[in-house]
């Protein structure tokens, strides 16, 4: 096999990057939920997370997600 045959080889479709993305999105997706898991399986971890409560979090990080996306949109 000469080296064009090779490069040619080698070279990934549109379509072929595309799966290659979603396999990798949906890789960590289910090593995220996986680790959650593992992490409540335990109850003093239950117990210290039972204390956060979300609203709490979601409106502390509105404000940041807000500057991030006017950033991004620039």
């Amino acid at each position: 096999m000469d080296k064009a045959q090779n490069f040619s080889a080698n070279v990934l479709t549109d379509d072929e990057k595309s799966d290659r993305d979603t396999l990798y999105l949906l890789g960590g997706a289910a090593m995220i939920l996986f680790g959650a898991g593992l992490m409540l399986s335990r109850p003093v971890m239950r117990r210290y997370l039972g204390h956060i409560k979300v609203g709490n979090l979601v409106g502390t990080a509105f404000p940041d997600i807000e500057r991030y996306l006017k950033l991004r949109a620039m």
